[in-house]
């Protein structure tokens, strides 16, 4: 009415659902005027609906009172968006701030969003691997899918309007209300915007990728003025205290995939200033969060790649200049390489999950899977040149890819000095034993890349490699089997040795040490024939197990879509919203395949007689010990990527065809049992 033009009320909108709360819909009454306080609330006029994002309201849906129904602007054909520009703020100390700002960069392998708080990277989102774009190397997994389906408020790329370059780089920039839902994956933490009762939790420019930070705050969310923009540029500069810092970013298409070149320059005080390398989104391996902190250094001609304990708090080390840092989250990483002098050092710090959370937390409703505690975050940065001048760096924000990482290597090295960047250190071998499996892993990767391709198939390779380490290993195998027949084919005089001296142990073991001798078996060579080549092989299985953790072309990789969509992560047949201690909410059919095979193997392999009474006690714990070891199996691969289940699956089905061959040509040569010879007893 004219009294109230308009009205405003807190309302909830979840998850499609739009309610009012009791104490505002009275409230709304009476502010309206138009109804009594005991009327059901009808409203009977247009209404809009604003979603509160951050410290700003989007318009999301509006309300038709003869419908009484809301439809979302993306539903309105007819409505022309247009981005309004946000008013100046006030911070605490009453000064006015602008706005954080945001401008994108694109190209075939990354999505760069530019903040003008530190005219720092606030995102860096990689495109997928689509028939429009086959340069990018990113496959969607099933995270990206669920966000897009469950939680689309946090799957838009950028995740906030933002303002690119026309094509005449001097003309207006033009503003995007809204990014694309879906068809990136975001390499660094980034606003965790929520709706209903959660609260959205904002990352603080201090942890963006490039910023400048010092032990002052306020230096990390100093405001920069953009000075020149177009396709594969743009340039940053901020007028500070004592300082001026002009910060100037570069992408060329044509250039080494992934990388961005940043060039600083800082006139006046450049005391205590660091660079950061901002904080990769969290990944699961195995489904373990795996983070890892590299640095590499050079003494002399020699250059080492260090691996860094992950900080509680903050490590700072000033006695050594690193060529470059590395942040990973296993799969994906950043590194930061300054390419001219600056100061010694290095700082690697831990981050609270509460203040950079990752996207993993919006999976944690029902879940109960993941927490701001078992995600933090870790950040590495390294000082500037304390003298100041102009500082060029060098940034791979991406995947850690067999491929692009030597791609990239190839492109920057210099033969003529000897120079090798060696990004393809910034891999890391995930598994308890890597130390002593890494040679055996790499090895293992020429093989499976060779079949790859062939195949073209990554699930084909892993089959295809499990041959090959079978035929590599048939020599032991099979001297592992006939040490095992042959032992089976003396059992039964054995036995009868044992049966006949029961009443006196130690008679029966002499007597079975002279059936070994008269024989000419080596007591050993049963347990040596079981044990020895499994030694042997434990390498290559232990290498296979950190390999198929480990490497990125697993990501993503699928083998039978709608099951196996993902070699790298656990096959998913069915999953539900209760979580179930040891199980999850996930239904992983190979690990029960797995324990099945496991559970059989022995009875076919080596049957026991029908009758259990006829069983001795070493066979009885055998049995019983085959039966654990196949259960303990099932959950201890229940969560490990597919591509391992498939790796021991096969191995195990081959071993089995394996053992059956040998056992049949090897049992059709009988083994002749030479009978002790009579002494001669002397007449007297």
């Amino acid at each position: 009415d004219d009294a109230n033009p308009y009205s405003i009320t807190v309302a909830e909108y979840v998850d499609g659902q739009f309610s009012i709360p009791a104490e505002e819909v009275a409230q709304l009454k009476s502010e309206i005027n138009i109804l009594p306080s005991n009327h059901p609330l009808e409203l009977n006029s247009n209404a809009i609906l604003l979603l509160k994002n951050n410290s700003d309201y989007l318009p999301v849906a509006v309300y038709n009172p003869s419908t009484k129904k809301f439809t979302t602007l993306s539903e309105i054909k007819s409505i022309n968006s247009k981005v309004i520009k946000p008013k100046t703020v006030k911070t605490n100390s009453g000064a006015e701030k602008q706005p954080e700002k945001f401008y994108v960069l694109e190209n075939d392998y990354q999505q760069l969003v530019f903040s003008n708080y530190g005219g720092s990277l606030a995102e860096i989102n990689l495109p997928f691997e689509s028939e429009k774009n086959q340069n990018s190397v990113v496959k969607e997994i099933s995270f990206d899918r669920e966000m897009v389906e469950e939680h689309p408020y946090n799957a838009y790329f950028p995740a906030h309007p933002y303002l690119t370059q026309s094509e005449n780089p001097e003309g207006p920039f033009i503003e995007h209300d809204r990014g694309t839902l879906g068809g990136y994956y975001p390499l660094i933490r980034r606003d965790l915007i929520e709706v209903g009762k959660r609260k959205s939790i904002q990352v603080s420019p201090r942890f963006y990728t490039s910023n400048i930070v010092s032990e002052y705050s306020e230096v990390a969310e100093m405001v920069y003025d953009v000075t020149y923009f177009d396709k594969n540029k743009i340039v940053f500069e901020s007028n500070q205290d004592r300082r001026r810092i002009t910060k100037t970013y570069s992408i060329n298409s044509t250039s080494a995939p992934y990388t961005i070149d940043l060039s600083v320059k800082v006139e006046g005080d450049s005391r205590g200033l660091w660079m950061t390398t901002g904080i990769p989104e969290a990944e699961l391996i195995s489904d373990a969060f795996s983070p890892a902190l590299k640095y590499r250094i050079t003494r002399g001609k020699k250059s080492e790649v260090k691996l860094l304990d992950l900080p509680t708090e903050s490590t700072t080390i000033t006695s050594s200049q690193p060529d470059w840092i590395c942040n990973s989250n296993g799969f994906f990483g950043i590194i930061l390489d300054p390419l001219t002098e600056i100061d010694y050092g290095y700082r690697a710090t831990h981050v609270p999950g509460n203040l950079a959370p990752s996207r993993l937390l919006e999976f944690n409703h029902n879940r109960e899977r993941y927490t701001e505690n078992n995600l933090p975050g870790y950040e590495m940065m390294v000082p500037l040149w304390s003298k100041g001048g102009t500082m060029q760096f060098r940034i791979f924000a991406g995947p850690f890819s067999t491929p692009i990482l030597n791609q990239v290597d190839a492109i920057y090295s210099d033969p003529s000095i000897g120079y090798n960047p060696d990004y393809i250190a910034c891999q890391t071998f995930h598994g308890w034993f890597a130390f002593i499996s890494e040679p055996f892993a790499k090895f293992l990767f020429l093989l499976m890349n060779f079949f790859h391709s062939i195949t073209g198939s990554w699930a084909f390779s892993i089959v295809l490699l499990t041959v090959a380490l079978r035929i590599m290993m048939y020599p032991l195998n099979a001297w592992s089997t006939k040490s095992m027949l042959k032992t089976q084919q003396y059992m039964p005089k054995i036995q009868a040795i044992q049966h006949k001296y029961k009443n006196d142990p130690k008679k029966a073991q002499l007597e079975v040490l002279n059936f070994y001798k008269e024989q000419g078996i080596n007591p050993l060579s049963g347990i040596m024939g079981g044990c020895f080549p499994l030694l042997i092989q434990m390498p290559f299985l232990i290498g296979m197990f950190d390999l198929l953790k480990s490497s990125f072309q697993l990501r993503g990789a699928s083998f039978i879509p709608g099951w196996i969509d993902n070699l790298s992560a656990p096959d998913v047949l069915f999953s539900w919203n209760t979580h179930i201690p040891l199980i999850g909410n996930e239904l992983h059919v190979l690990p029960i395949i797995l324990g099945i095979i496991m559970f059989f193997q022995p009875r076919l392999m080596s049957p026991l007689p029908a009758d259990k009474g006829e069983w001795s006690e070493q066979q009885r714990q055998q049995r019983a010990m085959g039966n654990i070891m196949a259960v303990m199996f099932t959950w201890l691969f229940y969560n490990f990527p597919s591509g391992l289940n498939i790796y021991w699956i096969s191995s195990m089905l081959l071993g089995m065809l394996q053992q059956w061959w040998n056992k049949r040509n090897l049992s059709a040569a009988s083994i002749e049992i030479v009978q002790p010879k009579k002494k001669n007893i002397p007449s007297r």
